[in-house]
Order: C-alpha cells, then sequence, then structure tokens
C-alpha cells in the first residue's frame, strides 16, 4: 500500500502538524518505503517459526520492589516556576484546537 499526500494530510491534521509541500511530499516517500520495508516480512516462510513477544530472552527484568527514601516536597518544587500548596501551578490552557 502506497502512502498518498492525503494520508499525510490527514495524520498531520491529527497531530496539529502543519507541514509545508516539500514535508508532506518528504514524509509520502518516507513513509511508502517504510511500509514496502515491512511488507517484505510477509514474503518469509515463518511457519516453523513461534510467535514471540521479543527478540531475546529475558530474564527477571523487574527489579524488587522495595522501599527506598525519596526527594522532599521542597526539592521537587526547587525548579518549579510555580507552586500552589503541594501542587504544580500552571498556566490554563484556554486555546481548544478543533479535530
Amino acid at each position: 500500500m502506497a502512502i498518498t499526500r492525503e494520508h499525510v494530510l490527514h495524520v498531520a491534521k491529527l497531530a496539529h502538524l502543519d507541514l509545508t509541500e516539500e514535508e508532506v511530499e518528504r514524509f509520502r516517500e518516507q513513509l511508502s518505503a517504510i511500509l514496502e520495508a515491512v511488507s517484505k516480512v510477509s514474503e518469509l516462510d515463518l511457519a516453523d517459526v513461534p510467535p514471540t513477544s521479543h527478540p531475546l530472552d529475558l530474564v527477571n527484568v523487574w527489579r524488587e520492589d522495595e522501599p527506598r527514601p525519596s526527594l522532599s516536597a521542597d526539592e521537587v518544587f526547587a525548579n518549579a516556576p510555580d507552586r500552589e500548596d503541594e501542587f504544580f501551578k500552571v498556566p490554563p490552557t484556554s486555546e481548544v484546537r478543533e479535530p
């Protein structure tokens, strides 16, 4: 499946991206090349390959959940531009983008 200009513009709209015509064409070419490369997997005989979730065996990827000292509230908020009690204070989001 080749990516069309309309596909790129649709994804850009969903992501709220303003793309130039040159970017639209570049992304169209790049995304089409990615799909073509991925489609080559369907040409392989994978009947004897078991489904896997990861290409390498993973052993004990989780560390023990042990309590450790953490930062104090003053340390957490030391570089915050503004704070209200125990919360970061941020400016309101007044601009709502239309989908």
